[in-house]
């Protein structure tokens, strides 16, 4: 259920931004590539950062709790900071290159949750499948809204994503 929470979460993110990107009025074929390709992204990002967390973890022992909690709070601030900035990228045009970097730029903080779940031990499959499903789906409905509403979620939704992870990293800090 943790796992859970943390992909949707960590989803928090490409769905405040695809609303944004829906805004451009994506035919609904773009909007499943898009969905798609950012879903990848967030099964690839994680899955290095267990990898290289669980390599981490065989070498600082319980300081991985520690670290883990830690960069989860962080991502969180980060998340909380970047959701009262008034202005966002347009770099990150909803076609070519762009997709791909918008699909890049979305899942980084996705590899930094994957390094801290690697280093406490997260079943890698669950993690991943977890959220690769939950980031497509919420890519979808930022998209789709975007693409009918207009921006009325966008900065909320990155601070909820926010207080969740620092919830979550609070939790496993205490814990320690």
């Amino acid at each position: 259920m943790t796992i859970g929470f943390m992909a949707f979460a960590l989803s928090m993110d490409a769905f405040s931004l695809s609303v944004g990107m829906g805004m451009a009025g994506l035919r609904y074929k773009h909007i499943a590539i898009v969905g798609v390709l950012v879903g990848l992204f967030h099964v690839l990002m994680p899955l290095a950062g267990i990898v290289l967390g669980k390599l981490l973890s065989q070498y600082i022992g319980m300081f991985a709790f520690i670290i883990g909690g830690t960069v989860l709070v962080l991502i969180g601030l980060q998340m909380l900071v970047a959701s009262f900035k008034e202005s966002r990228s347009t770099v990150l045009a909803p076609t070519g290159l762009g997709v791909l970097l918008f699909s890049v730029s979305v899942s980084i903080d996705s590899f930094t949750a994957g390094l801290s779940l690697g280093m406490l031990g997260a079943k890698t499959w669950v993690t991943i499948v977890s959220f690769g499903l939950m980031s497509a789906l919420m890519t979808w409905v930022g998209l789709t809204l975007g693409r009918s509403m207009g921006n009325w979620f966008g900065g909320y939704s990155e601070w909820f994503g926010g207080m969740i992870l620092i919830a979550f990293g609070l939790k496993i800090l205490w814990g320690v």
